[in-house]
């Protein structure tokens, strides 16, 4: 495509429509909205993007890309649409299938364009003002955006806002975004969104909705994926992973490029770059790791062949005797299977995971998440009484939850349990939108691998190398993120930022 900078639609001094009303709704059952404290957060998951233009059926389209992308993000979920003069949306707390009706969908939110959000928290709390895409008005109409990743240089733009008197509606990092889109001295730009964008430090993968045009947006680093699709009527799409066209019947196009924005309209699709491509890229090894769903196709790469890889390379690592290689369903269900055919070790299920209860680590408490793993997880004790097993799990955070998982397959009889991870120990946070716990949190913080296996209490325990994970990917090694292992972080982070930096004040009222 060819890249040009294009200037945004309408004259500057023109009055926009008035967007609607943002609706919304509370998780059912959840009672009133809570600020969580620190002590009750640990890892989560990232966010999921979808965006379509063109068609009637945007709104219902939107909600089957964002409940293919559930697994990115399950506190919130929220569509915004546009009818060509005006947008209007709905968010709410909880899954997709539980923020919106087929009733919703065909009227409230009708509309030929949409984008969609499903949102796991890095920075503020998980509440319903935080939930996106956040919409808003300013002087050149409205607009919806909705943000994958964390910007490290928040909460300093956002002090020099506020102290201009700015003020803001919530307590995430994207709400600046807006705030930058909207200053005067922006506004009179030719194209303000590269100008913008050039403001923003971190990892963002960004949709914009306006009345006329939708725009999608990677960082200069590419630290996030985000895909452009077609569907198969030639509507143009896009998304964080490539599973959510799989559902529409759109095919996958290309990935969008570190530092380029995608423009699609009613005129159809145009390109352009606000910077410079990073020369070392950032790609975050994580997505490959556990966060993307088996089926897509992550920088280049399909997630089930990177995981398979992976398991082999650990096998190759660690061997062990054993009876059977089981996986921890369900992320380590891939990488399991690759350790089985390298060590010529049966593959087995001891496992069987409850479809209904989703991800554990995404709920905000270490008791809920207790709980979870009791309802989601079903041992086999015919499968596993008396067995040594090499269980393949994807990665350890915080160790509470793993080890609880190991205690209820010792109660089930397994005479040997020798774990394997197919990543190396995490020691580092990640301040790029992933939201780990501080490194006093993390098992791996100053502890030995066999202190870490003791605390487990498993017979056996090996990580894979940071040189063997870097191994089964495609791109030269210095293209990948690896700071949470490494501690080499890529884009410098002077005044890092706390989930909750934007609400302290708040959170002294609870």
């Amino acid at each position: 495509m060819l890249c040009l900078l294009m200037r945004l639609s309408g004259s500057q001094h023109s009055k926009k429509p008035v967007a609607r009303r943002q609706r919304s709704t509370i998780f059912p059952n959840s009672g009133q909205e809570k600020l969580l404290t620190h002590e009750e957060y640990e890892k989560k998951e990232k966010c999921g993007l979808f965006g379509i233009w063109g068609t009637k059926a945007a709104s219902q389209l939107c909600f089957n890309g964002l409940f293919a992308q559930q697994h990115r993000g399950q506190e919130s979920a929220g569509i915004v649409v546009s009818d060509g003069t005006q947008l209007h949306g709905h968010v709410g707390m909880g899954l997709v299938s539980q923020v919106f009706t087929p009733r919703m969908l065909r009227e409230d939110l009708a509309g030929h364009a949409a984008i969609g959000h499903v949102r796991y928290s890095t920075t503020g709390s998980s509440k319903l003002a935080n939930a996106q895409p956040l919409m808003r008005e300013y002087l050149m109409g409205p607009v919806a955006v909705a943000h994958n990743g964390n910007l490290i240089n928040a909460k300093l733009l956002r002090r020099q806002y506020e102290e201009h008197g700015h003020i803001f509606q919530s307590t995430t990092d994207t709400e600046i975004i807006v705030h930058l889109l909207a200053k005067p001295t922006h506004l009179d730009k030719a194209d303000p969104l590269p100008h913008v964008l050039m403001h923003l430090q971190g990892a963002y993968c960004l949709l914009f909705l306006f009345p006329d045009r939708m725009e999608a947006a990677r960082d200069p680093w590419g630290i996030r994926p985000l895909v452009l699709g077609r569907t198969a009527e030639g509507h143009w799409c896009v998304a964080s992973e490539t599973c959510a066209f799989d559902v529409i019947d759109a095919q996958y196009v290309r990935d969008i490029e570190p530092a380029e924005i995608v423009r699609i309209d009613d005129s159809g699709v145009t390109s352009r770059f606000f910077d410079t491509p990073a020369p070392k890229l950032a790609y975050c090894c994580f997505e490959h790791v556990y966060f993307a769903n088996p089926a897509s196709r992550v920088f280049g790469q399909n997630v089930h062949v990177v995981r398979e890889a992976l398991g082999r390379a650990l096998a190759r690592e660690a061997p062990v005797e054993a009876d059977f290689v089981m996986p921890m369903p369900d992320s380590g269900r891939s990488a399991a299977l690759g350790f089985a055919k390298e060590s010529q070790i049966p593959f087995e299920e001891g496992i069987v995971p409850n479809r209904f209860v989703g991800r554990t680590f995404i709920l905000p408490n270490q008791l809920q998440r207790d709980r979870a793993v009791a309802l989601k997880l079903n041992i086999i004790p015919d499968i596993i009484a008396g067995k040594r097993i090499v269980l393949v799990e994807d990665s350890v955070v915080r160790g509470t939850t793993t080890r609880s998982k190991m205690r209820a397959i010792r109660r089930a009889g397994a005479k040997e349990i020798h774990l394997r991870i197919s990543c190396p120990p995490i020691r580092h946070p990640c301040f790029y939108g992933i939201d780990f716990p501080t490194r006093e949190e993390l098992i791996a913080h100053n502890r030995t691998v066999d202190e870490i296996r003791d605390y487990l209490e498993v017979d056996g325990l090996a990580y894979l190398s940071l040189q063997g994970m870097l191994s089964c990917l495609q791109f030269p090694e210095q293209q990948y993120c690896t700071a949470c292992w490494s501690g080499q972080y890529k884009l410098p982070v002077d005044q890092p930022l706390a989930k909750f930096s934007f609400e302290k004040d708040q959170m002294r009222m609870f």
